[in-house]
């Protein structure tokens, strides 16, 4: 059974799918121990101390999530924390060759249960960038602890004064996991469409029913994209996700709301999507902003 988290563009995992991911994992390790972890990429672990086997024969608590970070905790012990990156998959395995794993090919990480099954974490393409970590305490990871609030948890209130103090536009406001953790690029353009802003407005420029705007577009569309990917058969958040976006990775396609052409601003390593007629005043927005707003 294959947990798939697919790495191509719109449909990277983020807040919905990784929650998903998380609690589908729980229910797999439920009454479990990690009999062993195999790292298989030389890049994938990032740290050395606690060593990755204290986490053999721990008792699996739960796997929870930071972010767009998967953290499986053990009981009493240290924390196995993941991120899956751009290409990230994960596939749940009933069990395992009886051959060792190939150090070549995408397969980065095994995780073995005590029944036999378990977890293999591979990452495609020659940018490896799937990161692991055994720390005690995931705020020990780097990119946790720069986390701001998780954007579920956000009020409008809390909405409001992050984005009166920001000095972004709104696509980068959204995405900087600093600011509001789980948002990458396909559900920004997403909620920036159902809120009808621009992705080149300042998020500091904002008006109180434009914040109101942007928070309910913010809870709807990750809500439902969480509901989708829960329900979602094994195998098929990459197929649930994509069907559930209206603007994103759908450049030349008509609007579903108001029937134009939907544009893309491109960047160096991203691409941006968006409505005209429902965003920008009916405005094509010119690409002459740097990759360094999509970080």
């Amino acid at each position: 059974m294959a947990l798939r988290l697919p790495g191509d563009t719109g449909r990277v995992p983020e807040l919905p799918e990784v929650q998903a991911l998380a609690e589908r994992m729980t229910t797999a390790c439920a009454g479990r121990t990690l009999a062993r972890v195999d790292t298989l990429s030389v890049q994938v672990l990032k740290t050395f101390d606690p060593p990755v086997h204290a986490l053999h024969g721990l008792p699996v608590r739960e796997v929870g999530r930071h972010g767009k970070f998967l953290d499986l905790a053990t009981e009493d012990g240290p924390h196995l924390v993941v991120h899956l990156a751009r290409a990230g998959w994960v596939h749940e395995r009933t069990s395992f060759p009886a051959a060792p794993p190939s150090r070549r090919g995408p397969l980065a990480l095994r995780i073995v249960l005590d029944d036999g099954s378990g977890f293999d974490l591979t990452e495609q393409g020659t940018t490896k960038r799937l990161a692991a970590y055994v720390v005690t305490d995931p705020q020990l990871v780097p990119g946790v602890a720069r986390l701001g609030p998780d954007a579920l948890a956000v009020t409008a209130q809390e909405l409001g004064a992050l984005a009166d103090g920001a000095r972004q536009r709104l696509k980068t406001f959204l995405t900087d996991q600093a600011v509001m953790a789980g948002i990458g690029n396909a559900y920004s353009d997403e909620i920036l469409h159902a809120a009808r802003l621009s992705p080149y407005a300042m998020a500091s420029a904002l008006k109180e029913e434009q914040v109101e705007r942007l928070h309910a577009a913010v809870r709807q569309v990750l809500g439902t994209a969480l509901e989708h990917a829960r329900s979602a058969p094994p195998g098929g958040l990459k197929s649930e996700k994509k069907a559930g976006l209206a603007v994103h990775g759908r450049a030349g396609e008509r609007c579903p709301i108001c029937g134009d052409t939907v544009r893309s601003v491109d960047f160096a390593d991203s691409s941006l999507q968006y409505c005209p007629t429902c965003q920008t005043g009916g405005r094509t927005l010119a690409d002459r902003r740097l990759s360094r707003l999509l970080k």
